[in-house]
């Protein structure tokens, strides 16, 4: 049965990451939050520009993903940059641990979402990009819409 809690609703895209990061592969996670910080969450209060994921203890922590206190949350608001903890199967830590120790990896957030009024996290494994990389991928761009452009002209 689709109804309407079916559908996901974007709270926050971080569109710097595909700039920054080759992103190969996407995974899917739940957040452990608190009362207050999702109703931040539900209100947009976020911020996660400068986040990443790290393993620890067999465990999966955001770390510098920043909640807004919520606005009527008084002595219930928590620490708006503290590390959070995400929800996935063991064995996909484990499969994400053995890919982050290669060189060069990292496990990078690219959007926040709620679905069926739950708040998940997406995030990739990605490898960073070089300067000249960023480059070649403005250039392409560039080029992509020209193209489009003069086709919508003709």
């Amino acid at each position: 049965m689709a109804g309407k809690n079916d559908k996901e609703k974007n709270v926050a895209v971080n569109r710097r990451a595909s700039h920054d990061y080759f992103l190969e592969e996407k995974y899917e996670a739940g957040l452990v939050l608190t009362g207050t910080e999702i109703k931040s969450v539900r209100d947009g209060r976020i911020s996660f520009n400068d986040s990443y994921i790290s393993i620890r203890n067999g465990e999966a922590w955001i770390k510098a993903m920043h909640i807004s206190p919520y606005k009527y949350g008084n002595m219930f608001n928590v620490d708006p940059d503290r590390d959070r903890k995400l929800l996935l199967h063991k064995y996909e830590i484990r499969k994400l641990y053995d890919k982050v120790r290669i060189k060069g990896y990292t496990l990078v957030p690219t959007r926040i979402y709620l679905k069926d009024g739950k708040a998940k996290l997406e995030f990739a494994l990605a490898k960073g990009k070089d300067l000249y990389d960023k480059r070649e991928a403005s250039k392409l761009r560039d080029a992509k819409r020209e193209m489009e452009k003069a086709l919508k002209l003709r």
